[in-house]
């Protein structure tokens, strides 16, 4: 049946969209990323600091030998389950799609934020989507403030089925807080995040509509894989990014969903059913990190997640300026996701427990060990080296970091060769050199978990209008 179109006017905003449904308020999030620490972790945090300290005190030698080991031990066990997804073979669906007359309807929401440069490309990729217009709902979201981009949306000839929804002023001013906002207008059965900059594969949306139709029940959310288009002259943080996209989109979330273990949802891409999202209380406004936050809490409710295959392509953050910020952002919203979790109902579930400490936990201490633990070796080399010109090399510790760093290489590998690309040596080689950066990054995400724990660093964009692209 066809649907009856008005005409609205949204802060100057005017143009042909469907009919609002009736606001639905997601229930409230009880304990969240507002609360940094529980009591309980409060006291656990002093004591454990106590007794490091009398540790360094009364033995620092076996205290640091032990922490150094601790910290290689933990990174070899990441790069373990890097490896061990790379050999798990990627699950094939072969899931036969719905005819137009049985798609479900679907909300795409794409919040913005100064992002006017890029507006004209979203708005173009929204339009590339084959999915029936009358069943499409794609709601563009933008801060009262940003004045720059709702003129760049009024200036555009917007497609019927895309509607701009200006969120109030209030804080915090987070991509997540502006989802909630655009989650009670949604009238989709199911819903999906864009970013700015995103490129989807015009047939994600059948994709994850047949999908959702026939799995389980408890299904819940579908990530599809993001994949990094960069310059063909670029350095080396836009290819590690891709090399790093790579081996966690396309290694280690197919397998972590092929093991039927919750993982933490990337930034875009994530495809839920609307009714499962609302029930755990949407996003948490106040976690920087939503999209892991929001994957662990359908898991720990009972919900699947799962993985398709068309992907959507994403740029890369070229200079350190940009790459910075929003690693430290990141890796601060991790942290917050831990800890709130590791204080609820997910921490009770066994299988969701297992995910988090294989993916946050031990992603976490790795970032925060690389540079101390470099630091610390660099240090000993030089005090056994100092009194008569020899050192002698920690062989076991060499061992350690090598296969940590084959484990990485070979993830990093396959998932380049699924992206339909192919790794790089020098690739390969600088990866303990992003890892040094990352715990840079982390010094300042946990700078910032002190200070500013819900401080939203914004990644710039550019548009890819006359790029080439590798």
């Amino acid at each position: 049946m066809a649907r009856e179109e008005r005409r609205l006017h949204v802060d100057g905003l005017d143009h042909a969209v469907l009919p609002d449904p009736p606001l639905v308020a997601p229930f409230p999030i009880t304990d969240g990323a507002h609360r940094r620490l529980s009591p309980a972790q409060g006291g656990m945090l002093v004591l454990a600091g106590l007794g490091l300290g009398v540790g360094i005190t009364l033995a620092p030698g076996p205290t640091l030998d032990g922490l150094r080991w601790t910290g290689l031990v933990l990174f070899a066990l990441l790069a373990t389950l890097r490896l061990v997804a790379a050999l798990t073979p990627r699950r094939v669906t072969a899931t036969p799609p719905l005819p137009d007359h049985a798609l479900p309807a679907y909300t795409v929401l794409a919040p913005l934020y100064k992002e006017a440069s890029v507006a004209a490309e979203l708005v173009a990729s929204l339009d590339r989507l084959d999915y029936p217009r009358d069943q499409l709902q794609a709601l563009v979201v933008l801060e009262a403030d940003d004045a720059e981009t709702i003129a760049a949306f009024y200036a555009l000839d917007l497609p019927a089925f895309v509607q701009v929804l200006i969120v109030p002023p209030s804080g915090p001013k987070t991509k997540p807080k502006a989802c909630n906002h655009a989650l009670e207008r949604a009238r989709g059965e199911l819903l999906v995040i864009y970013d700015a900059e995103d490129a989807p594969d015009p047939g994600q949306l059948r994709e994850a509509a047949a999908r959702f139709a026939a799995g389980p029940a408890p299904l819940a959310c579908l990530q599809a894989p993001l994949r990094i288009e960069i310059p063909a002259i670029s350095g080396l943080l836009p290819r590690q990014f891709q090399q790093e996209y790579a081996a966690h989109f396309e290694v280690l979330l197919p397998a972590l969903a092929r093991w039927r273990l919750a993982f933490p949802l990337g930034g875009t891409s994530n495809h839920f059913k609307t009714g499962p999202l609302r029930a755990v209380g949407g996003w948490d406004a106040f976690n920087v990190t939503e999209d892991a936050d929001v994957g662990f809490r359908l898991a720990a409710a009972g919900y699947g997640l799962d993985v398709i295959d068309r992907p959507t392509l994403e740029t890369a953050p070229t200079t350190w300026k940009a790459w910075r910020p929003q690693r430290a952002r990141w890796i601060k919203g991790h942290l917050a996701t831990l800890l709130v979790h590791l204080r609820g109902p997910a921490a009770r579930r066994p299988r969701v427990a297992l995910a988090l400490f294989l993916t946050l936990f031990l992603s976490l201490v790795s970032t925060h060990l690389h540079a101390p633990i470099f630091a610390g070796v660099v240090l000993m080399i030089l005090l056994d080296l100092a009194p008569d010109g020899q050192a002698v090399l920690d062989g076991a510790g060499l061992v350690l970091f090598g296969y940590a760093w084959m484990g990485s290489a070979i993830a990093a590998a396959v998932g380049r060769q699924r992206a339909g690309g192919r790794a790089k040596a020098l690739d390969l080689l600088g990866l303990p050199l992003i890892w040094l950066l990352q715990g840079w990054a982390g010094c300042h995400a946990l700078w910032q978990f002190v200070r500013r724990p819900h401080h939203w660093d914004k990644t710039p964009h550019a548009p890819r209008a006359g790029r080439r692209l590798a």
